[in-house]
């Protein structure tokens, strides 16, 4: 049978207080998808949530069936049947050197990064068989033209030398933009994905104009935060969730079932004013 990779991809905020582009992935082995969607659709029924799972969504009454939600969907990362790579900038660097290419393709720049060196791809492979990968992405906010464009270098990227060495394959059919309604994986990833980003930007400080106090659902998505948090450190203790997180050795980008990528230009200068 062949072994594909599934990876499902989205964005968020473009541009934070503190940290921008945030990208996000969820990757699940083939011999594990059925399984895995399998209880990410159980639990969902279980609760009786037929609306679009969303960060945005994030209330009071939300709250407890979504925590529940993240209970499930880390007890799955915790097996190594998913893993979650979360990629982001800080503010406080500032890329130096920019042509106006780089300007102007900045969101799919990034996100080629993103998908290429987020999961270690490169070390998914030790055996002698190809290894087929799926790439699903939210639907791209652009033109039709650089979308286009976009999944030409994603296929572009079995002819790398490390795809090649590692017999990591990408068939043209094999790379589409998705709705997130028809994918819960994406749904999962948005909740992990959306409460970093309101995170380090401190939306979580946000009152209401005029209030002294902040509003029910600024403490509800705290609280889901917290928990997420929570259920991160139980997989990797110390887990800081501003930084890279840490690896003992180059495999661990492919084989740790959670990681924060903490995106630095290659030349940037730094702006102590942006920083917290």
């Amino acid at each position: 049978m062949t072994k594909e990779l599934i990876i499902w991809c989205d964005e968020s905020v473009k541009k934070g207080k503190y940290y921008s582009n945030f990208y996000g992935g969820v990757l699940i082995e083939s011999t594990h998808q059925k399984e895995v969607l399998a209880k990410l659709e159980a639990v969902v029924n279980q609760l009786g949530l037929t609306d679009e799972i969303k960060w945005q969504k994030v209330n009071e009454f939300h709250l407890e069936k979504y925590l529940q939600l993240m209970d499930v969907f880390f007890q799955i990362v915790a097996s190594g049947k998913i893993k979650v790579r979360i990629m982001f900038t800080q503010n406080a660097n500032i890329a130096t050197n920019l042509l106006s290419h780089h300007i102007d393709n900045e969101y799919f720049l990034l996100y080629y990064q993103f998908f290429k060196h987020a999961f270690g791809l490169k070390h998914a492979n030790n055996g002698n068989r190809p290894v087929y990968i799926r790439a699903y992405f939210d639907e791209l906010p652009d033109q039709i033209a650089r979308r286009h464009q976009f999944k030409e270098y994603i296929k572009g990227l079995e002819s790398t030398r490390d795809f090649q060495l590692s017999k990591l394959k990408i068939r043209k059919d094999d790379i589409a933009e998705v709705n997130s309604k028809s994918h819960l994986p994406l749904q999962f990833l948005d909740l992990v994905l959306g409460c970093m980003a309101y995170r380090l930007n401190d939306k979580h400080k946000e009152k209401p104009s005029g209030k002294k106090r902040r509003g029910k659902r600024t403490i509800a998505k705290e609280k889901l935060y917290k928990h997420i948090c929570s259920k991160i450190r139980g997989i990797k203790p110390r887990f800081n969730i501003g930084i890279s997180t840490g690896t003992s050795e180059l495999e661990d980008r492919w084989t740790m079932p959670y990681r924060h990528w903490l995106f630095v230009p290659k030349e940037f200068e730094t702006d102590g004013n942006s920083y917290k």
